[in-house]
């Protein structure tokens, strides 16, 4: 799954266990809890739409400022990547592919780069 289906609510991905199957449906109530906090306070944009559609649109929304969020304004130590380009204190994340401001091709997200591993 990547962070896109966990937000639209399409990790298919239920667990091994009865933790990891808990662990998952508390986070989805969670999801769905705030999904429904977002769509009562846009009520004008998202009133008519159902939970699905307004992950979907939130998503879309969004995707680019997640994506900023977790690679390129993280603070010490809650870093989403581990450093891979690059060594010492020049090493980098995303070498000359961080969407930051000043970063090459600032406007796209790599959608190949926000996959969350799964132990299976």
């Amino acid at each position: 799954a990547d962070i896109g289906d966990i937000v639209r609510g399409r990790d298919l991905y239920l667990g091994d266990d009865k933790k990891d199957k808990e662990q998952k449906k508390k986070l989805q109530d969670n999801l769905k809890e705030i999904f429904n906090m977002i769509q009562k306070n846009n009520e004008s944009i998202l009133g008519g739409l159902s939970l699905d559609q307004v992950r979907e649109y939130w998503w879309e929304e969004n995707r680019e400022t997640v994506w900023k969020a977790i690679t390129c304004d993280v603070k010490s130590g809650s870093q989403y990547f581990r450093a891979t380009c690059g060594g010492g204190r020049d090493a980098t994340r995303t070498q000359d592919n961080c969407q930051c401001p000043n970063g090459k091709n600032s406007d796209q997200v790599p959608t190949y780069f926000d996959y969350v591993p799964q132990y299976l």
